[in-house]
């Protein structure tokens, strides 16, 4: 008789070790819908933008880019340049958003004013 092939188990029958990463304990618990080690500079790119948006809390709690600066080992113009980034990310953000809403409102207006073909 033959052996089962590892690949050939059902999902309760493999040896599945849920080890994590050094970003989150465990694989099954972890908030990303995709895993961030398995793209490319993806956990790079997480802990940058977790960074700036620390920078950008340390500034709106009051302390200048020179504290900042000492505080995370960088230089005043690399804080400068994340706040920077941060900041226009936020706003791209809501301006998507305020066009998200204003085709829908749009959409409802269009709706309103189609005939009702329905007798």
């Amino acid at each position: 008789m033959e052996s089962k092939l590892m690949w050939d188990l059902l999902p309760e029958e493999f040896p599945y070790e849920d080890k994590g990463c050094e970003l989150f304990p465990s694989c099954l618990s972890c908030p990303f819908p995709d895993c961030l080690e398995e793209e490319p500079w993806g956990k790079e790119r997480f802990l940058k933008r977790r960074r700036a948006q620390r920078m950008l809390e340390l500034k709106r709690e009051g302390k200048n880019v020179k504290e900042i600066a000492r505080i995370f080992g960088v230089s005043k113009r690399t804080v400068q340049r994340w706040l920077k980034a941060v900041e226009a990310a936020s706003q791209n953000q809501k301006s998507k958003v305020e066009n998200r809403k204003s085709m829908t409102k749009l959409k409802c207006q269009i709706k309103l004013k189609t005939p009702n073909n329905d007798k």
